[in-house]
C-alpha cells in the first residue's frame, strides 16, 4: 500500500495532490528550489526538501536530485502532477527501477504516447482517424519543406515529446517554415530535452476536444465523457468545459469509445486524456495522448463526482477501477479558467513579483485550486499559472453566469493577470452562442484585448478593503512598483456593493 508520496511538481497541482493525499490518509513530501522555500505547495505538505537553484533544469527537472528526494525521505511513491518529469519515460523508469511506485502509466506505454510521431503511427494502424501529416520527426528542413508543399499551407510545427503548446509553431507561408522549425526545436530542447519536432496539416478553426480516460491493471478502461478546451492563446489553453458545446449523443459515444481504442492499443494503464480537433462537419482526429493528469481535469470532477487524484493513486496502488460505463453520468456543466499572472494588454507577458492582497471566489458551485497566498512570490522561472477557477451549474448559461461573478470576487494584487481578459471571453456573444473554436482569440478578442473596461463586483466595499489593507496599499503607492505603480492601475474601477 502507498503510504508517503513525493510529488515531483510546484504550485496549483502540488497543492492538489496533497488535498487528496491527506483524505486518503497519505503522507507527503514536497520537493521546492531555492526560489520556492515559502511556496503554498512547501507549506502545505508534511516534509519538504529542497532540490537545487531556481532553473527548471537544476532542480524540478534534475531527475536525480528528484529521485534521491524519495528515497531519502522513505517514500513508496512518486506522483508527478503534469508538466516537468510527467511525461518523462527515462524518469519514469528509473523510479520504478528503485523500487518505487510512479503514479502514471507504465514506461513503456508512456515512451509510445510520449512520442508524437509514433502515437500517430500506432493509431494509423489501430483504424483511428488521424491529421494528415509527416510519419517520422527528422532535423532536415528540406523534409519539412517537402511535406509542407504536398500539403499546402497553413502547417503546424509539433514538439513530439512534450504538450501544452511548447515547441508549437503555425506557418502560413513557405518563407517563415525554416525559422518556425529552429524556433520549435529549442524551445521544445528547453521544456522537455529533445529537440525533435515534426510537421502536421493545420486545420482551421476547430474545436479541441478532450476525453478523460482510466485504465487499470486489471483490464479495465473507460471513458468519463469530454472537455472542450478551445480557447486557447499561444496554443495554451485557458478555458475550459464540460460538456462540450457540440457534443451530441451519438458523437460522445464514437468519441469515446474511439478513446478506449487510443488507451487499448497503448497498454494504458492510468488516468490519461485522448485529445481530438473536430471539425465543422464534426470530423473527428486523434490528436495526442496525456499521459497524466490534466490541469483541466476539475470540470470532470465537477460533473461526474469523481475525483480522478485519487483514482490515479488507487489505480497506482493496483486497485480495480470501483465502477463500470454504464453507471458514470454527465451532470450539469463546469467552466474552469486558469487564472495567469501575465498582462493582457501586452502580447500576454508574463508578470512576477509579490502578491500583496489575495481574495478567493467563494459561492454555492464555486471551487479555487490555488498555488498562492497573500504575501507569496511569483516567479520569473516557471509557468505563470497563479490558480485555476471552476464552477458548475445546472446548465452551461448558469456556469457562465455564476463564473464571471467568481472571477469579479478573485481580486488579486501586486501581479497584473488573465482576469480582465476571462471575463471578455466569457461575455463576448460567439461564447455565449457556444461558437468556441481554438482561433477564438485571434477573431474575437484583439480588440478588447487593449481597450476592455474592468469593473470589480467585489464583496468587499473599497473602504473595508482599504482599512484592511492600508499599510501593503500605502507601501504600494508611496514607494511605487515596476509591475504595478498604485493598485488602481492593477485593478481598474469599483463598484461599491451591497451585500443583498
Amino acid at each position: 500500500m502507498i503510504k508517503k508520496i513525493l510529488i515531483a511538481n510546484r504550485s496549483e497541482i502540488a497543492c492538489r495532490i496533497i488535498r487528496a493525499c491527506k483524505e486518503m490518509g497519505i503522507r507527503t513530501v514536497a520537493i521546492y528550489s531555492e526560489v520556492d522555500s515559502d511556496a503554498l505547495h512547501v507549506l502545505s505538505a508534511d516534509e519538504s526538501i529542497c532540490i537545487g537553484p531556481a532553473p527548471a533544469l537544476q532542480s524540478y527537472l534534475n531527475q536525480e536530485a528528484v529521485l534521491n528526494a524519495a528515497i531519502s525521505t522513505g517514500c513508496d511513491a512518486i506522483h508527478p502532477g503534469y508538466g516537468f518529469l510527467a511525461e518523462n519515460s527515462e524518469f519514469n523508469r528509473k523510479v520504478r527501477d528503485a523500487g518505487l511506485i510512479f503514479i502514471g502509466p507504465d514506461p513503456e506505454s508512456m515512451e509510445l504516447l510520449g512520442s508524437k510521431v509514433a502515437s500517430r503511427q500506432l493509431m494509423i494502424k489501430s483504424g483511428v482517424p488521424v491529421i494528415p501529416g509527416m510519419k517520422t520527426s527528422s532535423m532536415n528542413i528540406e523534409d519539412f519543406e517537402k511535406t509542407a508543399n504536398e500539403m499546402g499551407f497553413p502547417v503546424l510545427i509539433k514538439a513530439s515529446a512534450g504538450g501544452g503548446g511548447k515547441g508549437m509553431r503555425v506557418v502560413h507561408q513557405k518563407e517563415k517554415l525554416k525559422e518556425a522549425v529552429e524556433s520549435a526545436m529549442r524551445e521544445s530542447k528547453s521544456a522537455f530535452g529533445s529537440e525533435e519536432v515534426y510537421l502536421e496539416k493545420y486545420i482551421e478553426s476547430p474545436r479541441h476536444v478532450e476525453f478523460q480516460i482510466a485504465a487499470d491493471h486489471h483490464g479495465n478502461v473507460i471513458y468519463l465523457f469530454e472537455r472542450e478546451c478551445s480557447i486557447q492563446r499561444r496554443h495554451q489553453k485557458i478555458i475550459e468545459e464540460a460538456p462540450s458545446p457540440i457534443m451530441d449523443p451519438d458523437l460522445q459515444k464514437r468519441m469515446g469509445e474511439t478513446a478506449i481504442k487510443v488507451a487499448k492499443a497503448a497498454n494504458y494503464d492510468s488516468v490519461g486524456t485522448v485529445e481530438f480537433l473536430v471539425d465543422k462537419n464534426k470530423n473527428f482526429y486523434f490528436l495526442e495522448v496525456n499521459a497524466r493528469i490534466q490541469v483541466e481535469h476539475p470540470v470532470t470532477e465537477m460533473t461526474t463526482g469523481i475525483d480522478l487524484v485519487k483514482l490515479q493513486i488507487a489505480i497506482a496502488n493496483d486497485e480495480k477501477i470501483p465502477f463500470n460505463q454504464e453507471e458514470l453520468k454527465q451532470n450539469g456543466h463546469a467552466i474552469e479558467c486558469r487564472i495567469y499572472a501575465e498582462d493582457a494588454d501586452n502580447k500576454f507577458m508574463p508578470s512576477s513579483g509579490n502578491i500583496l492582497f489575495l481574495k478567493e471566489p467563494t459561492g454555492p458551485g464555486v471551487r479555487y485550486d490555488c498555488g498562492i497566498y497573500q504575501g507569496s512570490k511569483v516567479s520569473v522561472f516557471y509557468d505563470p499559472v497563479l490558480a485555476k477557477l471552476i464552477v458548475w451549474g445546472k446548465d452551461r448559461e448558469e456556469a457562465r453566469q455564476r463564473m464571471i461573478i467568481a472571477l469579479k470576487q478573485n481580486i488579486i494584487l501586486g501581479v497584473k493577470t488573465s482576469i480582465r481578459f476571462m471575463i471578455n471571453c466569457l461575455e463576448h456573444p460567439e461564447f455565449i452562442k457556444g461558437n468556441t473554436f481554438t482561433n477564438f482569440i485571434e477573431n474575437n478578442m484583439s480588440e478588447k484585448i487593449s481597450r476592455s473596461e474592468f469593473i470589480i463586483n467585489a464583496s468587499l466595499t473599497t473602504a473595508t478593503l482599504m482599512s484592511q489593507n492600508q499599510k501593503k496599499l500605502d507601501k504600494v503607492v508611496t514607494e511605487g512598483n515596476s509591475i504595478m505603480p498604485t493598485p488602481w492601475q492593477t485593478i481598474g474601477k469599483w463598484e461599491i456593493c451591497s451585500t443583498n
